[in-house]
C-alpha cells in the first residue's frame, strides 16, 4: 500500500512503525529486531546520509523509539543524536554580504571582543567569545550578520532546546511541554516521539481473545486525517483491529464544557485544562497561576473515567494528533483511566501492519457528541463550548475569553495575567497553532483540516445537554 505524507521524514517514521507493529503481531519482533533496518532499507546505495551503514544505524535508533525508547528518560520526546549532525552551528554568523566597511559598527558594539577582521576587511565572529546578544546584527548596515537558529530551536517557542558541546540538540525535560513542534520541523528526522504501539498491540491481542473490553477513544480532529476513507470506515477498521467499541472524545469535551462553565461562574476566572502541553507550560513557567487552572480532567481523561466507571476491567486507548497526551497519561491523576495513546501516524501504521484497507470496509456509526464538543479541536472551540454551557445553565455570568492560538499567545496571556494586566476572565490555551488540528501526530498538516473538522462538528448534536442526556441514557 502506498501512503502519501507531507514529508519523507514522516514516511520513514511510518515505515518503521509499520514494520515494528507487523513483527509484533506475528510474534517475531525479538527474532527479527536486528534485521528491521535492513528490511526498511535493503539497498546498498545511501539515499540520505554518507553511507548505508549510517542510515541503518539511525533506523536502529528509530526502531528503539518505536518500541518505547529510553526507559530512563521520562520525556516522551527524544533526540536521535547520530541523526543530528547536518545542521550548521547555531548562533550569529557573518555572511558573504559583508562589504568590509570602514565604520566597523559591529566591532564597536561588541562588548565581548568577539569580532575581528581579515586581510580583506571582512568581519569574523569568534564563537568562543560571542555571547549572542545580537547587537552586531542590529547595527550592520548591510544586514550581513544573521542569527542561524536550527529549525528545532525555531520551532520550540519555550526555549526547551539548546545545542550541546557536541553540536547536538538537547531537550530540557523540565521545560519541554511535549507539543512535538520540534519533531515536525526537524528536516533530518533527528527528533521523534516515543511510541506505545507495542503496548496497544498487546491490548488488542487480549481484546481479540476476549480477555477485556478495549475502547478506542478518538479525537474529533480524526475527521480530516484519513482522507482516502470515510470516518465510518475508520471506525470499522478500528473494530477490525480488535477494539471492542469506539467512542468520541468529544463526549468528554461536552462533560468538561458543562463542568467548566459552572466552575468559571463560581470562581470568576479560569484557564482551560484540556491541552496538556499548555498545563505543563503553566506548571514550569507560571506556577503561581496553577490555582487558576480548571480542576477538570481533560476531555480524554474525562470520557475514559466515565467508561471505566461503567466497566472497571475495561482498557482505554486514546487516538489523536497530540504527542503531549503521551506525557499526560503518565500523570497520577490520569494514569488510572487511560491505558495508552496512539497518534494518527501510529494508527495508520497499525492498519497497514495488518493489511487493513479501511477504504474497502462498510461504514459504522458511533454515539454523536455535540457541535460544541467536537469543536474543541480548533482554536476558539473550548471558549465557545464554555459559553454555550453557561447559556444552557441559564447563568448570567458573562464570558470574556482570551483565546490563545499557539504557545506564544499562551505565554503572552499568562504573562499579562501574572502582572494583573489581563481583562479576560477565561484563558483558552492551545499549544499548537490552530488548536488540536495542528498537532504533531497528524497525518496531514494542511489548512483544509479545520474546514473538515468544522464540517464534522456541524453534524453533531445541537446542544451539550442533548449530547449528555443521550450518553447517560441506560
Amino acid at each position: 500500500m502506498t501512503r502519501e505524507f507531507d514529508t519523507y521524514v514522516e514516511n520513514l517514521k511510518y515505515r518503521v512503525l509499520r514494520e515494528v507493529a507487523k513483527q509484533a503481531w506475528n510474534d517475531t519482533l525479538l527474532e527479527n529486531l536486528l534485521d528491521i533496518p535492513k528490511i526498511i532499507h535493503p539497498s546498498k546505495v545511501p539515499t540520505m546520509r554518507c553511507c548505508v551503514y549510517k542510515e541503518r544505524a539511525i533506523l536502529t535508533k528509530r526502531v528503539k523509539l518505536a518500541m518505547g525508547g529510553n526507559k530512563d528518560n521520562h520525556n516522551v520526546i527524544e533526540v536521535i543524536s547520530i541523526a543530528c549532525d547536518e545542521c550548521p552551528a547555531a548562533g550569529y554568523d557573518v555572511t558573504a554580504s559583508c562589504r568590509g566597511c570602514l565604520a566597523h559598527r559591529c566591532e564597536s558594539v561588541c562588548k565581548s571582543g568577539a569580532i575581528s577582521f581579515d586581510y580583506a576587511h571582512a568581519a569574523h565572529i569568534d564563537k568562543t567569545k560571542c555571547i549572542e546578544c545580537g547587537k552586531c546584527a542590529s547595527v550592520c548596515p548591510f544586514s550581513a550578520i544573521v542569527n542561524r537558529k536550527r529549525p528545532c530551536q525555531n520551532a520550540c517557542k519555550i526555549k526547551a532546546i539548546s545545542i550541546n558541546e557536541e553540536n547536538i540538540a538537547s531537550i530540557d525535560a523540565d521545560k519541554c511541554i511535549a507539543c512535538g513542534a520540534c519533531i515536525y520541523q526537524c528536516p533530518f528526522g533527528a527528533i521523534m516521539d516515543k511510541s506505545f504501539i507495542l503496548n496497544v498491540i498487546d491490548m488488542l491481542k487480549k481484546s481479540l481473545r476476549g480477555e477485556h473490553k478495549l475502547y478506542a477513544v478518538i479525537a474529533p480532529s480524526i475527521y480530516g486525517q484519513f482522507t482516502y476513507a470515510k470516518l465510518g470506515q475508520v471506525i470499522s477498521g478500528l473494530k477490525k483491529l480488535g477494539f471492542s467499541e469506539v467512542v468520541e472524545v468529544a463526549l468528554g469535551a461536552d462533560m468538561v464544557a458543562q463542568s467548566e462553565a459552572e466552575e468559571l461562574a463560581e470562581k470568576g476566572f479560569l484557564t482551560s485544562s484540556c491541552c496538556p502541553a499548555f498545563v505543563k507550560y503553566i506548571k514550569s513557567a507560571y506556577p503561581e497561576l496553577l490555582p487558576y487552572v480548571s480542576s477538570n480532567l481533560s476531555p480524554m481523561a474525562t470520557i475514559a473515567k466515565y467508561l471505566k466507571d461503567k466497566n472497571d476491567s475495561a482498557k482505554v486507548v486514546f487516538i489523536g494528533p497530540c504527542t503531549a497526551k503521551k506525557a499526560e497519561i503518565q500523570l497520577d491523576t490520569v494514569k488510572p483511566y487511560v491505558d495508552s495513546v496512539l497518534t494518527y501516524e501510529e494508527l495508520q501504521a497499525l492498519f497497514d501492519s495488518r493489511d487493513i484497507d479501511i477504504s474497502t470496509l462498510e461504514e459504522e456509526t458511533i454515539e454523536s457528541a455535540s457541535y460544541y464538543g467536537r469543536n474543541f479541536a480548533g482554536s476558539g472551540g473550548v471558549a465557545g463550548a464554555v459559553e454555550q454551557g453557561l447559556m444552557e445553565h441559564g447563568s448570567d455570568f458573562k464570558l470574556n475569553a482570551c483565546v490563545c492560538n499557539g504557545i506564544e499567545e499562551c505565554r503572552a496571556a499568562l504573562a499579562r495575567k501574572s502582572r494583573d494586566m489581563l481583562s479576560a476572565n477565561f484563558i483558552e490555551g492551545m499549544a499548537c497553532d490552530g488548536g488540536c488540528i495542528g498537532g504533531a501526530g497528524c497525518l496531514s498538516h494542511g489548512a483544509k483540516n479545520k474546514a473538515q473538522v468544522d464540517q464534522y462538528g456541524r453534524q453533531g448534536k445541537k446542544s451539550i445537554s442533548e449530547s449528555l442526556s443521550d450518553l447517560m441514557r441506560p
